[in-house]
């Protein structure tokens, strides 16, 4: 049971939202710079065994460039693909004070675009999304398929990225406030719990209290090439989540391989990155992402391996969203973190954990550190 003064802590940093995440707010400068900006949301559903992510992004906001525009994206059902293209910038809109963002393709009384009640989002918006940390709404129909999908959920943030009841910190640490590295990354939301709905093609989800996870990127270069791992649904622990990331991307005038071990696990948040931990990995072009990190306090040991064939996503790139990045949310992951004496910690194991490989070349395994 939780104590007094926890609660108190849970109303204070939580519910009333007093904390907040780095780099939570919109990012373009207004300038005409190529620049992107992507949001991603996640749901688990552990009855189920199903997972849907959404995916947001806008590309040259200033709009009138080759690649102006904005997307919807949803990886759902048994990792179903849907996809609907949003090109008129002036329907979208962002915070640059707080995590806020809407696109709409079409509307019913011609209004700017802005976070509605949601009880009234779908008599105004004919087609689009709204998103906030405690809220992601939105309908998209491929009109040649017919597919469609609606959601909307509330979610009660928990976790950001940083020990729980703290500051936040950002993701890429203290160096992702100046423009040195390309892109930013940032988890936003590493444990929350959501509440709602989602209809995929007339199948109707509907939950309560189930894992939650969003995160965003920006910026004006593209990484060449990454992996991802992610998961906050395990079966031996509720409060336990993993986010996972190596990529190559640009520092000045050269690119250098990165990596970064994110856990939080009962309030408390365990990091492993380039500047405090031996890092090391070899991931596989696909089916297989084996990672360590050690520091001098803990060794924290992940593997993650999938029969899918999984589905291809849009990504930004220079050329705009192309399909350079392939996902599962139906991956098997393995996690066990030890201390530096070796006395094992922790140990937990899901069924539903996010595994992705992203841009190129994936011709032989990627190996670091070893």
């Amino acid at each position: 049971m939780k104590s007094e003064n926890y609660l108190f802590l849970e109303k204070l940093f939580v519910k009333d939202k007093l904390w907040k995440t780095p780099h939570s707010s919109y990012h373009w400068d207004g300038t005409s710079r190529r620049f992107f900006e992507g949001w991603y949301y996640r749901v688990t559903l552990p009855k189920q065994g199903q997972s849907f992510a959404f995916m947001y992004s806008i590309d040259d906001p200033i709009g009138e460039k080759y690649y102006s525009g904005g997307a919807a994206q949803v990886l759902g059902e048994n990792n179903q693909y849907l996809y609907r293209l949003f090109p008129d910038v002036k329907k979208f809109w962002a915070s640059q004070k707080e995590l806020a963002l809407c696109h709409w393709k079409q509307n019913n009384f011609n209004r700017k675009p802005q976070i509605l009640e949601p009880s009234i989002f779908p008599e105004i918006v004919t087609e689009g999304y709204q998103a906030t940390p405690t809220l992601n709404q939105g309908y998209i129909k491929d009109p040649t398929t017919n597919n469609y999908c609606r959601w909307c959920y509330d979610i009660n943030p928990i976790d950001g990225w940083g020990n729980r009841f703290f500051p936040q910190q950002a993701t890429a640490g203290w160096l992702s406030f100046l423009p040195i590295f390309d892109p930013g990354w940032q988890v936003l939301m590493a444990q929350g719990w959501a509440t709602g709905y989602i209809d995929w093609n007339g199948n109707k989800y509907e939950f309560k209290d189930v894992p939650a996870y969003s995160e965003k990127n920006w910026g004006h270069s593209f990484p060449s090439k990454w992996f991802w791992i992610n998961c906050n649904s395990f079966k031996e622990e509720l409060e336990l989540s993993l986010t996972v990331a190596g990529g190559i991307r640009q520092v000045f005038n050269w690119q250098e391989s990165v990596g970064i071990i994110g856990l939080h696990y009962q309030g408390k948040f365990y990091e492993f990155t380039r500047e405090n931990s031996q890092l090391s990995w070899q991931i596989k072009p696909w089916g297989s992402w084996m990672m360590e990190g050690r520091n001098t306090d803990f060794l924290i040991k992940i593997e993650g391996k999938t029969e899918d064939i999984g589905n291809y996503v849009r990504v930004p790139t220079a050329e705009g969203l192309q399909f350079l990045c392939r996902d599962t949310t139906q991956g098997n992951l393995s996690l066990e973190l030890y201390d530096n004496e070796g006395k094992l910690i922790l140990k937990a194991t899901s069924s539903l954990g996010g595994l992705e490989i992203g841009g190129s070349p994936w011709e032989q395994d990627w190996i670091y550190g070893k």
